[in-house]
């Protein structure tokens, strides 16, 4: 008999409240986020919220690897080859439901610590970026690298991505690079460096914590025994820091082809920035052109409305050719050598952008309703 994908646990403290544990177990797989662990936490996060006796959660993984790589993509891209453009009815599950338990996390009435330890992309952002207590360490190395399978960050990204400092999230959605514990400190990503051997110390103190009820109070109750457990460490350097007024630059305009043209011909001492764009240089112009265009229309959109937008933006992904094509060379056949459609940016056309942007059929009952 196998473990549940996601375990669940409470901690008892001194003043008779009690913090809920939620456990990514499945370190095999880093912690790929699948449809059945988000049928488990949906619920149980909801049930925790209601329940005046828990006073916080805590969000983590099994294993030493990874938080959560990102999604798990193999059932969708069976589906993908099964259905090509038509109704996907599995699609429209997956996105609605991984979204719904996002926003769950953003708008969680009570402390919300994500312990973001190890590898932590795609969807195990999408799972970070709404805690209100957001816990980084030396080996956490962070990225959204939808660009190589055709896909766009989703979980939020436009809107996350969107606010962070200067042009740096559309530097980050174009290149899918890499970044660490301080960089994500910096973007506005992630709130503390504390190191992951003293995550014991962490949950003693929240054991031996005296707290309230109370929402506000107990958020900053938490932010203390986080400070205090980061306090002395050396946290790494910040690449995105240290190459802000690159980026900017790189990035500066309206005009998705100057950008283009900007990190084709970038010849940089730096390996982080060279990969950087090099990484776009090979990735799907197709997603390129809909992370530029999800950049230019959410500035003044709302969380919620946010997520309907990807939703329907992760549809019209399902049903055009790249992002099944990604997930091939990427994750199935592994020949890193995927045939993007159309093979350029400059190929790329308004109707393609409006094609996946557009409704197909009613909007997910689980994302109807958010505000």
């Amino acid at each position: 008999m196998t473990d549940p994908v996601v375990l669940f646990h409470e901690i008892n403290t001194a003043s008779g409240q009690r913090f809920g544990v939620a456990t990514l177990n499945s370190p095999a797989s880093l912690n790929a986020l699948a449809v059945e662990m988000v049928a488990l936490l949906t619920p149980k996060l909801r049930e925790w919220a209601a329940d005046s006796g828990i006073v916080g959660v805590l969000l983590q993984a099994a294993g030493e690897k990874s938080f959560c790589a990102g999604g798990d993509l193999r059932k969708l891209y069976q589906t993908l080859l099964e259905v090509g453009p038509a109704r996907n009815e599995y699609a429209e599950r997956y996105f609605a439901q991984e979204y719904e338990l996002d926003h769950l996390i953003h708008t969680f009435p009570k402390p919300f610590l994500c312990w973001a330890h190890g590898i932590v992309m795609g969807g195990g952002i999408g799972l970070m970026a709404g805690a209100s207590h957001r816990v980084v360490t030396a080996q956490s190395r962070l990225a959204m690298p939808e660009i190589n399978i055709g896909l766009y960050p989703d979980v939020g990204g436009s809107w996350f991505l969107r606010r962070m400092p200067g042009r740096v999230g559309l530097f980050l959605a174009l290149t899918g690079v890499n970044f660490n514990a301080s960089d994500a400190i910096f973007c506005g990503l992630a709130d503390l460096f504390v190191p992951h051997e003293r995550k014991q110390q962490v949950l003693d103190a929240i054991s031996a914590g005296t707290w309230t009820g109370n929402a506000k109070a107990d958020r900053a109750a938490l932010s203390c025994i986080l400070l205090q457990a980061g306090e002395g460490a050396d946290a790494p350097p910040s690449k995105v820091r240290e190459h802000f007024d690159e980026i900017n630059k790189l990035m500066a305009g309206d005009d998705l082809l100057d950008i283009a043209k900007r990190l084709r011909a970038l010849q940089s001492d730096d390996k982080w920035m060279q990969t950087a764009a090099e990484t776009f240089t090979r990735g799907a112009p197709s997603t390129a052109a809909l992370s530029f265009e999800l950049w230019q229309r959410v500035h003044r959109m709302s969380l919620a409305e946010v997520f309907r937008l990807e939703y329907w933006a992760s549809l019209g992904c399902c049903a055009n050719k790249d992002f099944a094509e990604g997930i091939r060379a990427l994750l199935v056949d592994k020949d890193r050598n995927p045939k993007w459609t159309p093979a350029s940016i400059e190929e790329i056309t308004p109707a393609f952008i409006d094609d996946h942007l557009r409704e197909r059929g009613a909007m997910a009952p689980e994302l109807a309703g958010l505000v």
